[in-house]
């Protein structure tokens, strides 16, 4: 009945792997847990995870020889499936309900093709260096159902959802790149498609906050994927936020004297991303002034 798809790579999923492991069993349903490692290079958390895991019944352990992304993984990782319905989840994650199989179960009887729970973050700080990744969850991740059916499509993270396993490999099969930033256009793809998506309460916790340094390069990665994706004509110049934002410079007349004026604070905008209390204003302003240089090489 049910696939639980794990891709991981250099991150301990024991507790994430017990968790689900004792809730599939509670539910009383046929299921399998399987586990793809892409290609992780720390010994000691492949060693915990392989020997923890793979005692329990119905669970699935792989190693990778060579590291091929998540997308690639995920792609795996559906096709090894036995059962029709998909609950992939990030190894960076954990439940927050003990009800949190069962609800996803619940939610299938509504002829829905895809169904996300949506994201948690704690609302204890993290350590200083992660508080930017933390802050951006809070605000802009973690986001109520009402919220979230008002933007059906881009509220979709992937970090946890469950899918019809066919849709899934249709839908997937297209995204043949290993860039960081494609969930977006995996929603892209749902909405052209116009598939059947429900949102509920039920969330999963992020764990893995990236520091601030290194949520800043993908934040810039993101966006150059982005470009790469409407370059390449795979998506709408005004799907996202970020190209909507960038339209507006550009209808106002307003885009190069942005790209001028934030080019001499990119120091300073950093130095306040990195402190205590980061700006999210000025995250977006960051991540708005990376993509329109991208944009304005393309129309030199």
């Amino acid at each position: 009945m049910l696939s639980i798809l794990i891709p991981t790579y250099n991150y301990n999923i024991v507790s994430l792997v017990t968790q689900l492991y004792k809730q599939a069993k509670e539910a009383n349903i046929v299921f399998e847990i399987i586990v793809i490692d892409d290609a992780s290079t720390n010994l000691q958390i492949i060693e915990e995870n392989k020997n923890e895991i793979t005692s329990l019944s119905q669970v699935s352990y792989i190693n990778s020889i060579k590291n091929q992304g998540r997308e690639i993984t995920r792609q795996k990782l559906a096709k090894i499936a036995q059962f029709n319905w998909l609950l992939f989840i990030d190894a960076d994650t954990i439940p927050k309900k003990n009800t949190f199989i069962k609800d996803y179960l619940d939610s299938i009887k509504g002829g829905s093709k895809l169904i996300f729970g949506g994201i948690a973050y704690s609302n204890n700080k993290p350590e200083d260096n992660a508080i930017l990744r933390w802050k951006y969850g809070k605000s802009r991740e973690e986001v109520s159902v009402n919220k979230r059916n008002k933007n059906r499509y881009l509220s979709i993270n992937s970090g946890c959802f469950l899918i019809d396993k066919t849709l899934f490999i249709t839908t997937n099969s297209k995204i043949v790149w290993k860039l960081y930033g494609l969930d977006i256009f995996f929603t892209y793809l749902l909405m052209k498609y116009k598939v059947k998506v429900l949102h509920i309460n039920n969330p999963v916790y992020h764990l893995g906050l990236e520091n601030g340094k290194v949520f800043l390069e993908k934040s810039k990665k993101a966006a150059n994927t982005l470009y790469f994706l409407e370059n390449e004509r795979l998506i709408s110049p005004s799907y996202s936020s970020l190209q909507k934002a960038y339209n507006k410079l550009v209808q106002y007349k307003f885009a190069d004297l942005f790209r001028f004026c934030v080019k001499h604070f990119i120091p300073y905008i950093e130095k306040n991303l990195k402190t205590k209390n980061p700006s999210l204003f000025w995250f977006d302003v960051y991540r708005l002034y990376f993509f329109s240089e991208l944009k304005s090489k393309k129309n030199a």
